[in-house]
């Protein structure tokens, strides 16, 4: 990115900070809304990829809900205008009170994971005189072809009803009369690329329906989650997500019913490519094998290179110079501090402003206070 006019607004401002392209939102958000709507596809916005109260509320703007995984994150989504029956909220943890919170709120639906929070939702239902709308979250042990980290439909992860207990979840429902059952709920993983992870998990979804069906029992909605990626090497060729082709799978391979709805849960490639890190280089230290430099943001504002070894695009927003390769590194006390290796940069000096692309989920929503580190601003330009 060189629009000068920004980056002269960024060199008065003190670093690190934030900055999100609110116009590239926008455009996204429409882009979604266009080929959600000619679908009549319902799409829930995960809160956990960027709670920033801002978003949110543009978020709102353009008619989605939120998919909640906390109960801060259900009252974050009410201070921020959406409705009690906007709110999915998933987990594999849900605290007594955070079920009390949803129940309180009348959320849409608890995505329910586990044998027993079937019976834990239904006696505190049951305790404050109301039903609990429910959704079961099937784990459909689909390998989501991503980084381990972030796969959630595999049966080894702690996500999910594991279907070898479907036929105890269909016992249990007969005994619970304060949860009503209404939906399928499904989520193969994260920075999904390969659409043909969305094809078998269509697939994996029609055999659990129709196993449900077979047992008499029939679902409103299938709710299949989230996962689509966003081009981080490339983030200025491809801004805004496929997200036809995304939807066009689920209209060719889902078995649905006429009657039925179809819900959405994204989040990362809602907001990603809209979010800047900008930072100061503090120095330029020449090692045995390796140049570094060193700025003043470090894993406790980015996390993902240090947890995931992720990729994002570096940039050195004010040198022309010839390239060289640089380790870009924060100044945190720990190894792992480090945004790039062998990093390609126009030769780079103290004082110069770099910025790290792509940053608008699990940004700053993961940020931390570790070194006593303060918190950081976040920016806003439509």
């Amino acid at each position: 990115m060189r629009h000068e006019k920004l980056i002269k607004k960024f060199q008065t401002l003190k670093t690190p900070f934030y900055y999100y392209d609110v116009a590239l939102l926008r455009k996204t958000l429409e882009e979604l809304k266009h080929q959600s709507s000619k679908r009549n596809y319902i799409v829930h916005y995960a809160v956990k990829a960027n709670s920033n109260k801002k978003i949110l509320k543009i978020v709102k703007e353009f008619g989605l809900g939120t998919d909640c995984v906390s109960g801060n994150e259900i009252l974050r989504s009410i201070e921020c205008g959406f409705n009690g029956d906007d709110i999915v909220f998933a987990g594999v943890g849900k605290s007594d009170e955070e079920i009390i919170t949803g129940l309180k709120h009348c959320i849409f639906s608890f995505n329910v994971e586990s044998v027993q929070e079937l019976e834990i939702i239904n006696s505190i239902a049951e305790s404050m005189g109301i039903k609990a709308n429910i959704a079961l979250r099937i784990n459909p042990n689909l390998d989501a072809k991503t980084h381990s980290y972030i796969t959630t439909g595999i049966k080894e992860n702690k996500f999910g009803i594991n279907q070898a207990d479907l036929s105890l979840v269909v016992e249990k429902l007969s005994f619970y009369k304060n949860i009503k059952l209404n939906g399928l709920h499904f989520h193969v993983g994260s920075q999904v690329n390969d659409l043909n992870v969305f094809k078998n998990l269509c697939t994996k979804i029609n055999e659990v329906q129709k196993w449900f069906n077979n047992h008499n029992i029939e679902f409103d909605y299938i709710n299949t989650g989230g996962g689509l990626g966003v081009d981080y090497e490339n983030p200025d060729e491809n801004p805004i997500p496929d997200f036809n082709s995304f939807f066009s799978v689920f209209a060719k391979f889902l078995e649905m019913k006429s009657t039925q709805h179809l819900h959405f849960e994204l989040g990362r490639t809602l907001v990603a490519q809209s979010g800047l890190l900008v930072s100061k280089v503090l120095y330029i230290k020449e090692g045995a094998n390796t140049n570094f430099v060193i700025i003043d943001a470090g894993m406790t504002e980015l996390i993902r290179p240090a947890l995931y070894q992720s990729y994002h695009k570096i940039e050195n927003l004010l040198s022309n110079g010839i390239k060289k390769r640089y380790d870009v590194v924060g100044p945190i006390c720990e190894t792992s501090d480090t945004f790039g290796k062998s990093v390609l940069l126009p030769e780079t000096k103290r004082g110069d402003l770099i910025a790290i692309r792509t940053v608008g989920a699990y940004g700053e929503v993961m940020s931390s206070r570790y070194n006593l580190r303060p918190e950081i601003k976040s920016y806003f330009l439509e």
